[in-house]
């Protein structure tokens, strides 16, 4: 399954038998017994990649995936069935209605941060759109890209899945490959690189990027419930999470009441020392670790912060005293790494907000409705949630995807359908009556009934 065949996947695809809603069932089915029948190797392959635990891997890719994966199954028909629109009386008598069509033979580039879950979670939607697909996992998870490829190869159909495992080199290789529809997940810098590829074969695509997104506590709710969400959402996967979020936005009378029980909450979850705890994981690859710990040298108000080059492991770490002019607050952090900004009233929080790009997640913390609602009409991002953190990208109802910078297009659930394929509109009509009106010479009489009929049917 390492050798991409281009003319092979065309032919399948051609040959019509993903269109089937029998090859899609089937073929979701499949990746499903993937799931749970290498559920073991699936974890070890993301402990040795990441040293992640294995109740972590199930909450956040396995366990996941086989939601999204029960969800299409369950609405696959309905999603399939055409679209019944109204006719005009003028063009009477017709039907029209449009359907759902695949695009053909898809790319997917996969991101390393979760290698599983941002890899097959767009491989659900383009099955379920009944596409063939290839599949790029990243070279910087090299054991789950391994289990991705040696699994998908016994599970799947080899003739219209393949995965293609690799480094930069691959990954170009692939983009200057005309393929019908490109799924990217990860930086800006490579998603403008991709964005560039799909243009010179005017190939549509779907950039799911990151940002620094934003989370705002105004103190009005129950600060130690939001202390320990945020700890939560912040510090899985070491920080490593494209809705992380990126920076509080705490007002100045509750800073202190809630870093101290973001502090509690790092004990409770991790232990005195988060080294030890098997549920904190390291930092993927050596460029990250090493990005971090340059700006965590400049950024860190009070040293001790504990770092390990040889695991890189890097320990949770709450700064003090930033301002939107900080070095950390200049680009996406990645890691585990939660810089602190204080504001007096919500007006200079969401100032602060629109500011910066738009970002992947907003969160919010606020009891206060007028609070709520002006959150969400005067800033713009990808999503948002309120009084909780990353579970507005678990609902398979609800479409994910970014903004502006923090990427275009969406995916999960019904979206990832609509995604990989395309609406193709229909009109069948009846040869009779074929009234002269229609045709040429157009003579002032016929002209003003024309437009009379137009005008009045439209």
């Amino acid at each position: 399954m390492g050798m991409y065949d281009p003319e092979v996947l065309r032919a399948t695809f051609e040959g019509g038998s993903t269109r089937a809603f029998l090859w899609r069932r089937s073929q979701l089915l499949a990746l499903e017994r993937f799931l749970v029948e290498r559920e073991k190797k699936i974890a070890a392959a993301l402990h040795a990649d990441f040293r992640k635990s294995a109740a972590e891997t199930f909450l956040t890719e396995t366990g996941y995936l086989r939601g999204e994966i029960r969800f299409a199954l369950k609405h696959l028909k309905s999603w399939m069935k055409p679209d019944r629109v109204a006719v005009p009386l003028i063009y009477q008598p017709a039907k029209g209605y449009y359907c759902r069509e695949p695009y053909g033979v898809v790319l997917i580039i996969g991101a390393w941060n979760y290698p599983l879950n941002l890899t097959l979670a767009p491989l659900i939607g383009a099955i379920a759109a009944g596409n063939c697909a290839v599949i790029k996992p990243s070279e910087h998870a090299p054991q789950a890209s391994a289990v991705i490829a040696t699994g998908l190869a016994e599970y799947l159909d080899r003739n219209a899945i393949c995965v293609v495992e690799g480094g930069v080199a691959e990954a170009r290789a692939l983009l200057e490959t005309r393929f019908d529809y490109i799924f990217y997940t990860g930086s800006r810098t490579i998603g403008r690189e991709v964005m560039h590829a799909a243009a010179n074969h005017l190939t549509p695509l779907t950039l799911e990027l990151g940002g620094k997104c934003p989370c705002i506590v105004d103190g009005s709710g129950n600060l130690r419930v939001a202390a320990r969400r945020i700890v939560w959402a912040k510090f899985l996967n070491a920080g490593q999470t494209c809705i992380a979020p990126d920076y509080l936005l705490v007002e100045q009378t509750c800073e202190a009441e809630l870093i101290a029980y973001m502090h509690e909450a790092i004990a409770d979850f991790y232990g005195a020392d988060p080294r030890s705890s098997p549920d904190f994981p390291r930092i993927g690859h050596v460029d990250n670790y090493l990005r971090l710990e340059k700006l965590l040298a400049v950024s860190a108000t009070s040293p001790g912060t504990a770092t390990d080059s040889g695991e890189r492991y890097i320990a949770p770490t709450i700064i003090e005293g930033v301002t939107p002019d900080s070095e950390i607050m200049q680009s996406e952090i990645f890691g585990p790494l939660l810089p602190v900004i204080t504001y007096d009233g919500i007006g200079e929080a969401i100032s602060v907000v629109r500011k910066g790009k738009e970002p992947l997640a907003l969160y919010l913390f606020s009891s206060d409705p007028d609070v709520q609602n002006r959150v969400v009409q005067q800033t713009r991002s990808g999503g948002v949630c309120i009084n909780d953190l990353l579970f507005q990208a678990s609902l398979h109802t609800l479409p994910f995807g970014g903004l502006g910078s923090s990427g275009f297009g969406a995916y999960h659930g019904r979206a990832g359908f609509d995604t990989f394929s395309f609406q193709r509109s229909i009109l069948q009509r009846s040869l009779y009556p074929d009234p002269d009106l229609r045709y040429p010479p157009y003579g002032s009489l016929k002209f003003r009934l024309l437009k009379t009929l137009v005008t009045f049917f439209d």
